[in-house]
């Protein structure tokens, strides 16, 4: 049996992405759940983000038309937070982060969450992560 995802994106958002990648070239998100942008998912430039020995890899992000994945990390206690939650990247028309990719686009990214089913949860619950010390 696969495993469900923890991570998708929606058509809007990777319209966005698409935008993005041709502009400036492969892709990362980083959800920190920082000061600046609350819990805003942070675009940035594959590699540009030092992630942390603590940062949990939640999944890679396929988008037609991009042909490297994007990864999608998110900080150890957002993860411990949110676990328990399927979580969808979107896109909005507005001002988000200035220091994610799409500020100047007239978008934001923001995170859409369910709760998974508890068959997902089951297969979930006990599966290891994987951290930037392990990646």
């Amino acid at each position: 049996m696969s495993l469900p995802s923890r991570v998708d994106v929606t058509e809007e958002a990777s319209r966005l992405l698409r935008k993005l990648t041709t502009l400036h070239g492969p892709l990362m998100f980083h959800q920190s759940g920082g000061c600046c942008d609350g819990s805003s998912p942070m675009c940035y430039l594959a590699g540009e983000f030092r992630v942390g020995g603590s940062d949990v890899f939640l999944g890679d992000l396929s988008v037609s038309e991009i042909v490297e994945p994007i990864k999608v990390w998110i900080s150890l206690g957002q993860f411990e937070y949110w676990k328990h939650t399927h979580l969808t990247i979107d896109a909005v028309p507005g001002r988000g982060g200035g220091f994610s990719l799409e500020a100047p686009e007239g978008f934001r990214f923001l995170i859409r969450s369910r709760l998974f089913t508890d068959d997902e949860w089951a297969t979930l619950e006990n599966e290891p992560i994987h951290t930037g010390a392990t990646s």
